[in-house]
């Protein structure tokens, strides 16, 4: 795959359901949430590497993160630092990446995967992704589903054309929202649903054909804006074009309408997956037993963590002594300036407090 495949890593977000540790100007992909020092950032390059040159590898990121970026990416030509004004949603930022790169090498195959996800089995990953390829040459809209372990009411799923298979490559049916747990289970069961990942494969000029043809006020200035890519005039139309481009994602501009008309097509991925979307998935996969019922989350600080009568609690320390005495179920997390204190089975919610502190000017704290 390393001499025709182009790799788009989208970093952005603030990962609002990992408040405090999250923010705006240091968001998560930036942390070490890997089980090592290398950042989520640092170990999606890793993980890609072998599957595409630094050359073809791209990342979309905002001006707040760029320097970040660059900082923990030295190998990355600056060139393949793509940074948008503003946020404009996952469209724009993969349409402008494969804009770029169809510029650059016309009718190239592509993938995109978030900057902040972790992947446990790279073997499997890349046997699953070469299997993407391979639909994607075809003409197809890929879209790599994630083998379901558990009914998950987070997830949007994808509906397959029939029971999923490790390799095999079949039609989509379509999109589905967030579920119940009633409905997700119903999913789970029946062997024919696939969590959406938002990892995506196709040929640079198929997308963007479809991408004209169903929102062209997003393709039409995406487009210009690509045109002046790696000249002088870029800054000056990225600077014109950027803010008429409409907020949208890449799901409901391109990928579920196409799968109704039969061209967006699925392989399963089976290779220990997680969006480490918020601190109770967290502690889970990446939390140190401390004894007494109780998880540590390491990051960059040199906390201590002692949890004392206490079952199902997760401690994310900062430069200080985290002490906790008959609480259960509780996360709390600790940075320079500000303390969360939460129920784990509201760590879903979280998100709802950068929208308070956002609402109260309080964006210092966001």
């Amino acid at each position: 795959m390393t001499a025709e495949l182009h790799v788009v890593v989208p970093a952005g977000g603030s990962g609002t359901r990992l408040w405090p540790l999250s923010r705006a100007a240091n968001p998560k992909f930036l942390h070490p949430l890997t089980g090592t020092d290398r950042s989520l950032l640092q170990a999606t390059f890793d993980r890609l590497a072998p599957l595409s040159s630094a050359e073809n590898l791209l990342v979309v990121t905002g001006t707040a993160h760029a320097a970040g970026v660059a900082r923990q990416l030295p190998d990355l030509p600056e060139r393949n630092i793509l940074v948008e004004p503003l946020a404009r949603d996952s469209c724009a930022a993969i349409a402008l990446a494969a804009a770029v790169i169809d510029k650059r090498a016309p009718g190239a195959v592509m993938a995109s995967f978030a900057a902040d996800h972790l992947i446990t089995d790279t073997d499997e990953f890349a046997h699953t992704v070469a299997r993407a390829v391979d639909g994607a040459r075809d003409g197809n809209l890929m879209t790599i589903g994630i083998t379901p372990t558990r009914p998950e009411t987070g997830y949007g799923y994808l509906r397959c054309s029939e029971p999923a298979e490790r390799g095999v490559i079949q039609k989509l049916l379509e999109f589905k929202e967030k579920p119940s747990l009633e409905v997700a289970t119903q999913y789970v069961e029946s062997g024919s649903y696939l969590w959406n990942a938002s990892m995506f494969v196709w040929r640079t000029d198929v997308f963007l054909a479809e991408l004209s043809a169903r929102r062209p006020d997003v393709a039409e200035p995406i487009l210009a804006i690509a045109a002046a890519w790696d000249t002088e005039a870029q800054e000056a139309v990225l600077s014109q074009l950027w803010p008429s481009v409409p907020k949208v994602a890449v799901e409901y501009a391109v990928m579920e309408p196409a799968a109704a008309e039969g061209k967006v097509a699925t392989v399963p991925g089976d290779f220990g997956w997680s969006d480490i979307g918020d601190f109770d998935t967290l502690g889970d996969l990446l939390g140190t037993d401390v004894g007494e019922g109780g998880r540590s989350v390491s990051t960059s600080g040199n906390g201590k963590v002692i949890v004392v009568d206490g079952k199902g609690v997760v401690v994310v320390p900062a430069n200080r002594l985290i002490a906790t005495l008959g609480v259960n179920d509780l996360i709390v997390v600790d940075t320079e300036d500000a303390v969360l204190v939460c129920r784990r089975d509201r760590a879903q919610d979280i998100k709802k407090l950068t929208e308070i502190l956002r609402e109260r000017g309080e964006l210092d704290y966001i």
